[in-house]
């Protein structure tokens, strides 16, 4: 079973940067995906993230062996390639129906369900105050989608499709997260990411169109290549802060991405009016957003806050 280095600080960095460079993702995307199919563009990704992995660790002399994974391992590996694949290729297909900021808040959904899973991997435990956070998190979804909430309820149109394959990108999401996690006990997380890269790229390659690039504009072009340098560092990242930080404090940190995914479209949207739109919503749509951010943080920090707090109360019967 992995165990956390225990460098806080390390691995509250390296989430926050994950979270910026997920949260700025989306808009970079939707541009790439005017011209290209999603299946191509999270190829391109990966490949080239793969790539740049592969020619880092062979020239420090680093690549993996897998002389020593053993059939567990080999079903980690296979288990995360899938997963990640489901992920980037479902998320796309989704982004093409929404707004980035909807996107990014419906994959909010994913650190929830990966503190849910890391109660039966991991023996974590779940809390009342996690439950509490939980119903904090629905509220918030509530008021997000106050504007469109019967359109959800009632009807699979456009945008319940767009949110429906956003929540399956996100649970498979979590297949993903929990045998990366796992497989920094035989490699690091360079080459955990670099062996999931190159393997999600050959499981997709028959099914991409890599001449699709040529119909892109220059801005386009700099923006899929922005997209692959992103893939690189925000995995990367998050794949350190798992090394050094508990998967619940990490998930909480990460909790800030569609925030940041909101405050970037809007920034854009201002500055690039021609590019990127302004998100559709009402303040309560925006106040939704916050309290989803407070509830799932809640749902991610529930047990170690409990964990600090009896840890008090023991230190002080002691002294007494």
């Amino acid at each position: 079973m992995h165990i956390s280095s225990g460098r806080w600080v390390h691995g509250l960095f390296l989430a926050l940067l994950t979270a910026l460079l997920w949260g700025i993702l989306p808009i970079k995307l939707q541009q790439v995906l005017q011209v290209m199919d999603p299946v191509t563009v999270t190829w391109y990704r990966l490949a080239v993230s793969g790539g740049l992995l592969f020619a880092w660790l062979a020239a420090s002399r680093q690549l993996p062996r897998f002389s020593g994974l053993g059939r567990k391992g080999i079903g980690l590996v296979a288990l995360a390639t899938c997963g990640l694949v489901g992920n980037y290729v479902l998320y796309l297909v989704g982004l093409r129906l929404l707004s980035p900021g909807t996107a990014q808040l419906v994959v909010q959904i994913g650190p929830v369900l990966l503190l849910v899973a890391s109660v039966f991997v991991f023996k974590e435990r779940f809390s009342l105050g996690q439950g509490l956070g939980l119903i904090v998190l629905l509220m918030g979804f509530g008021l997000f989608f106050n504007q469109r909430l019967e359109e959800l309820l009632t009807s699979l149109g456009t945008y319940t499709t767009g949110v429906l394959t956003i929540l399956l990108a996100t649970s498979i999401w979590v297949f993903y997260a929990l045998s990366q996690k796992q497989l920094l006990t035989v490699w690091h997380s360079q080459q955990v990411m670099m062996v999931i890269y190159l393997l999600c790229a050959l499981l997709l390659t028959p099914w991409v169109h890599p001449l699709e690039v040529m119909q892109l504009s220059p801005l386009q072009g700099w923006l899929l290549l922005a997209c692959c340098l992103n893939t690189l560092v925000a995995y990367g990242a998050f794949a350190e802060a798992l090394a050094h930080w508990e998967a619940s404090r990490v998930s909480a940190t990460l909790a800030l991405t569609p925030l940041v995914t909101l405050v970037a479209v809007a920034l854009a949207a201002w500055a690039w009016p021609e590019y990127v739109q302004a998100e559709a919503l009402n303040g309560l749509g925006y106040f939704g957003a916050v309290v989803v951010v407070i509830g799932s943080a809640v749902v991610a920090l529930s047990p170690s806050l409990l964990a600090g707090w009896r840890a008090r109360r023991a230190r002080l019967a002691q002294v007494h």
